[in-house]
């Protein structure tokens, strides 16, 4: 058993056995969790890139060419460079654990020593991401990555909230989506750094990327940037030189006030996991059973109750 104090050094050091170890005891709240979260030493310039957009964009293969060009870069030091993957999938049904497998889908990878992969359940979180994504980005953040990426699950247009982690949100679309170009822009739409059409090479490609590029006319620029509409053939790592070097071009020119906003964001977010704390649907249920029997009942008075500190 890896000690606490064992546990903290090993992560600042990148070792990967503490890595998924103290990702574990925060993504399950074991014992130790409370201890672990305010004793991290949070590296803030570590880049996160956040990937979404809708099921079959090709995602996951875009992320494995990401991956061969990142991973032949070098730090400061000429070393190469540490990347993590943070995969958030669907959750089991039966263990509320991850559904779909990462190292199937990017098993290239698997074996890389500088490459860490790892899954996280959504548990019924809705916006693509896992109520405890914030909590894990800094555990990763905590050791020595370089580059840090994180892909959403893909449930469409309400994958909004990975603007509020990412330095850099990635929208990854396919030329089969034109028709759908209306419907989605109120949603994902509005969240993307940069916009990237994937399977390029399908027929209808160059017309699509141009309707997204009309589109993004219609809004100002974002934070004085504006977005760029990349088109990549993932499988055939065509295009994806160009896009790590726009998201370099993007960190250089993000603002102080975004990195502000990203935080207050994120701090919004851990009061509402902390005030939902020790709450579920089945307590609440156990409750119900019998409140709802009661002659006055009024369910807004209930959660007025419920919300109030003992």
């Amino acid at each position: 058993m890896i000690g606490f104090d064992e546990l903290l050094q090993g992560l600042g050091n990148g070792d990967r056995r503490c890595i998924a170890r103290a990702i574990t005891i925060v993504e399950n709240e074991s014992n130790g969790y409370e201890d672990i979260l305010p004793t991290l030493s949070v590296n803030k310039k570590i880049p996160i890139t956040g990937i979404t957009g809708p099921p079959g964009a090709g995602k996951s293969t875009l992320i494995n060419a990401l991956l061969k060009n990142l991973s032949a870069k070098k730090n400061a030091n000429g070393d190469p460079f540490q990347i993590a993957v943070l995969a958030v999938d669907p959750s089991s049904p039966f263990t509320h654990g991850s559904l779909l497998g990462d190292r199937l889908r990017m098993y290239e990878h698997f074996n890389n020593p500088n490459i860490y992969i790892r899954s996280l359940a959504t548990r019924g979180a809705l916006g693509g991401l896992s109520a405890k994504t914030l909590e894990v980005i800094d555990v990763m953040r905590s050791a020595p990555f370089n580059h840090i990426i994180i892909e959403t699950v893909g449930v469409g247009q309400s994958e909004v909230e990975i603007v509020a982690l990412a330095d850099t949100t990635i929208v990854v679309l396919v030329p089969e989506a034109g028709d759908e170009i209306q419907a989605i822009k109120s949603g994902i739409m509005e969240i993307a750094d940069i916009f990237v059409v994937n399977k390029s090479d399908r027929e209808g490609a160059d017309r699509f990327a141009a309707n997204v590029i009309k589109t993004l006319h219609e809004r100002p620029f974002k934070n004085n940037w504006n977005v760029p509409v990349l088109k990549t053939i993932a499988s055939g790592n065509e295009g994806v030189d160009a896009l790590v070097e726009m998201i370099y071009k993007h960190l250089e020119q993000v603002p102080p006030e975004k990195n502000l906003q990203l935080l207050a964001e994120r701090a919004y977010r851990l009061i509402q996991q902390e005030k939902m704390r020790g709450i579920t649907v089945q307590d609440l249920l156990v409750e119900l059973t019998i409140k709802i029997n009661e002659k006055d009942f009024n369910v807004y008075s209930y959660v007025r109750n419920k919300n109030k500190k003992p």
